[in-house]
């Protein structure tokens, strides 16, 4: 009789998401939610329930109003949820306040985020950066760690204690810290020593940037014929990976795919991965990829653009690679048959500007004229321009 095989990998988490609806928002509540899921699925937790809720600016305690909390504490008995994820960066009080009341672990987007980042560094230096981050993060919420030793205050034997630990845990945590910023500029130095060599070569480099999943490594791949990772989940790509490709008149460029933007994502998170932003600095042509097909395109684009502004670089020649062209429908619901079809979607009769290359990575639409364009990018530059496509595509970049 043939034994019972027994299940020996652990659960998924099963998460709940809340979304605070709030004037200025880039995205609706619920369209970021769609994002925050996707997040929640790369990380490996199934999704079981959403909540959204309108405000007008979120609550000191708890983020959410009261109310809001009570039919969270029902939609986790009724569905066994183990975790909350809120989309937006928590306080530590705020998820203090909401693990006592909801009696779950709660985390927010850019805890997230870093568990992403975790699993997919795959250098040393990309988990030296993710450390530094988490430990970042995680200085501040210390507190909440020791909460059952804060009830106990003032009993006899326990006078103390509390405090001590939390000091101790933070002066392990920053001597962590210091001890990553270290070993991280150990490989800086090595790293700045080779952008040196490079640049005594006189070679040049275009700096692959995007909103995450937007199709960086896959056209990296389709350039230079690499051996790249290309995943359709977000973050497929943590450490910066620099490959050579060669122009329409023989010149060899180095291509770097850096790490993918997202909306909500803290500028001092990013500037945790000092190796993307050093490429970005030294780049000679920043290429931007955008999932021209996803709904939120325009939105992608915003967010990118708001966070190179933010990294200082935003005033770098960009040619814009309008990516995943082949999953473009027509107005009646039939998709492209082929690259022809697709750019007349876009620019109906007329020529793309000389900043803009329409193509799809993974069919290896377009590339030539990517190839071209990014020559005359690192020949003369780029000015500035806008281009409006369709409202149909939802976008205009």
């Amino acid at each position: 009789m043939p034994r019972a095989l027994h299940q020996t990998a652990p659960a998924p988490d099963r998460a709940i998401l809340v979304a605070a609806d709030v004037p200025g928002a880039l995205l609706p509540a619920d369209e970021s939610l769609n994002e925050l899921a996707e997040l929640a699925r790369t990380a490996g937790a199934e999704v079981v329930a959403r909540f959204t809720q309108r405000l007008d600016h979120p609550n000191p305690a708890t983020y959410i109003g009261s109310g809001k909390v009570q039919e969270i504490v029902e939609a986790i008995r009724e569905h066994g949820a183990n975790v909350v994820i809120f989309d937006d960066e928590l306080s530590p009080s705020q998820q203090r306040n909401l693990e006592k009341a909801l009696g779950v672990k709660v985390i927010d987007r850019t805890a997230l985020i870093l568990d992403i980042f975790a699993t997919r560094a795959q250098t040393r230096e990309g988990r030296l950066q993710v450390e530094l981050a988490q430990h970042q993060y995680l200085l501040p919420r210390l507190a909440g760690q020791w909460s059952h030793l804060e009830r106990m205050e003032g009993a006899i034997g326990t006078r103390g204690p509390g405090e001590t630990q939390i000091e101790t845990d933070r002066r392990l945590i920053r001597n962590r810290i210091a001890k990553i910023r270290r070993d991280l500029e150990e490989v800086r130095t090595q790293r700045e020593l080779y952008r040196r060599r490079r640049a005594r070569n006189n070679v040049p480099v275009v700096a692959l940037v995007g909103y995450t999943n937007a199709g960086k490594s896959t056209l990296m791949r389709a350039l230079s014929g690499a051996d790249v990772l290309a995943e359709d989940k977000l973050f497929a790509t943590l450490d910066p990976v620099t490959r050579r490709i060669s122009l329409p008149s023989g010149e060899i460029v180095l291509l770097t795919d850096t790490v993918g933007f997202i909306q909500k994502l803290p500028t001092q998170l990013v500037a945790a991965f000092r190796a993307t932003l050093e490429e970005l600095e030294d780049a000679d042509l920043l290429l931007h990829v955008v999932d021209i097909s996803h709904p939120n395109a325009y939105q992608h684009v915003q967010t990118v653009e708001s966070t190179l502004r933010d990294l200082g670089v935003d005033r770098k020649p960009q040619l814009l690679a309008l990516n995943k062209v082949d999953l473009l429908r027509h107005e009646d619901g039939r998709p492209v048959a082929d690259y022809d079809e697709a750019r007349a979607i876009i620019l109906g009769a007329g020529a793309p500007p000389r900043n803009v290359a329409i193509i799809s990575a993974a069919n290896r639409w377009g590339l030539d004229l990517l190839r071209e364009r990014i020559e005359e990018g690192l020949e003369s530059g780029f000015e500035h321009i806008e281009l409006e496509l369709p409202a149909m595509l939802s976008t205009a970049v």
